[in-house]
This record gives structure tokens, sequence and C-alpha cells, in this order.
């Protein structure tokens, strides 16, 4: 029988945001605070921006994450109470997510790889509109997607890019990936997929020279792409700690029916 979490060890990690900074200060006097290699839980006070870049600071330890909300934006946050905290890291609810792996190859040749735990997503450069073509699994799905861009967002960023792009928001224990298209031209009416955590993504830039595209990892870019692959890496599992009964599927429900 596997023996209860109860973390000992916790570190504690600010935005660069006053109120973050002041809570970082506040919670290290009141429950100390250890060295991240030492961590057995990171604290991260900011917003859902900052418990993004947190996870991709702390991929090779993978120590599991409690954000609380000190940004303005906290789907992925707990809300921020100072009080009886260690006992709210016992009891919390863990959520496992998996990074999505971008294969960008370039007009030279190069292949540049990088790891998004928000979205991959593919821009036009210029003026000039983009022209993707689109295949799933190795079969063509699209053959011809005009537009800004498209995207491919895990569950986890389903709430950032891909909801302003007018993406579903997927639950964050779903196992499915939105593929959503950015200000689409033609077809018109296509307004993207819900895919399997499983599928294999391939965009095609088409007229490449003409229509220059970039490729972005959440903060890792690559321009000039011709060809960008984008699959679910399930050997990677970063962990998300969540309060017991906390509102985020209210929030999510709330959001999509919003006016």
């Amino acid at each position: 029988m596997s023996q209860p979490f109860r973390p000992t060890a916790v570190t504690f990690l600010a935005s660069d945001r006053p109120e973050a900074e002041e809570a970082r200060l506040r919670l290290t006097e009141r429950y100390g605070s250890v060295p991240i290699t030492e961590a057995e839980v990171i604290v991260a006070l900011g917003g859902d921006g900052f418990m993004l870049e947190t996870l991709h600071n702390n991929l090779q330890l993978r120590t599991p994450v409690y954000g609380m909300n000190r940004g303005s934006v906290g789907f992925l946050m707990n809300d921020y109470e100072e009080d009886d905290l260690l006992d709210r890291l016992i009891q919390a609810d863990r959520t496992m997510l998996h990074p999505l792996q971008m294969d960008a190859w370039t007009e030279s040749g190069q292949v540049h790889s990088g790891l998004a735990i928000n979205e991959v997503s593919l821009l036009r450069q210029t003026r000039q509109s983009a022209k993707l073509r689109i295949s799933i699994n190795d079969k063509v799905r699209l053959e011809e997607l005009t537009c800004d861009g498209c995207l491919v967002a895990t569950p986890a960023g389903s709430t950032a890019y891909n909801l302003s792009a007018h993406g579903p928001i997927i639950p964050l224990d779903a196992p499915s990936l939105a593929l959503t298209p950015i200000s689409a031209f033609r077809p018109r009416r296509w307004r993207g997929a819900l895919l399997s955590h499983t599928a294999r993504v391939r965009f095609e830039v088409l007229e490449a020279d003409k229509r220059p595209v970039s490729a972005t990892a959440d903060n890792f870019e690559v321009r000039r792409v011709t060809r960008v692959e984008v699959r679910e890496r399930r050997d990677i599992t970063l962990t998300m700690l969540f309060d017991a009964g906390r509102s985020y599927e209210e929030r999510v429900m709330a959001e999509q029916f919003s006016s």
C-alpha cells in the first residue's frame, strides 16, 4: 500500500509581479523554503504564464507544482490562501500533464525540436496569409488552409491562445488535443477539430518562399519553417496539484457560457 503524500520540503517561486514576491517572502518566513533541487513540492506564485514557465524550467526534476494565483489569469492556479498550506498540499488532487513535441524543418533542411506545455502554433511572418496542408496520422485531412496560422493545444493550453482563437476548452484530464485555426480565410467555415491525444499532426507550408511561416512551441520559435510535426510525449509526465474540490471545473464552465 502506497504511503500518503506528506511533503515537508517546499520551495517557493514567484513571478516578477510585486504581489507575488511579497507573498513569497511571507510564505517563506512562515513555512521555510529549501533549494529547488531538494524540494518535494514547488509552490508557484503568479498567474498561468508563470505556472507554465515553472513547469518548463523543471522538466528535468519533474517535481510536483502547486500554483497560487498572484497574477491576472488563474485557470491553472489555486486560490491564494496562506493558512494550512501543508495540509492543503497533503490533500491536494494530482493532475498529470504530457507536453507536446514539436519537430520543425526549415528551408535549409535543419530540424529544430522543442517541447510545449501550452501549444504549438504556426503563424504567418509577413502580411501574406499562410497556406498550410494538414495531415493527421499520415492522412491528409485538409489540402489547403489559408489563414493567419494554426495551433495544436494541450488541455492545459486550451484556456490560453487556443481559447482566444475560439478553440474548445478541454478538461485537464481529457485525452484530447485541440486543432484550431487562427483567422481562417479558406475554408471559411472550418473551425478546427478535436483530436485524440495519440494523434500525430503534420503541417506542410505551401508557397513557403512567398508566404513564410514561423513555428512556436510555447516560447521557443523557429522561423521560415517548411514542415512541422506535433505529437504528445507520453514518456514525459508533469504533475500539477490542485486543492481538493477546487473550482477549476466551475471556472471552465463559466468561461464557456460567458457573454
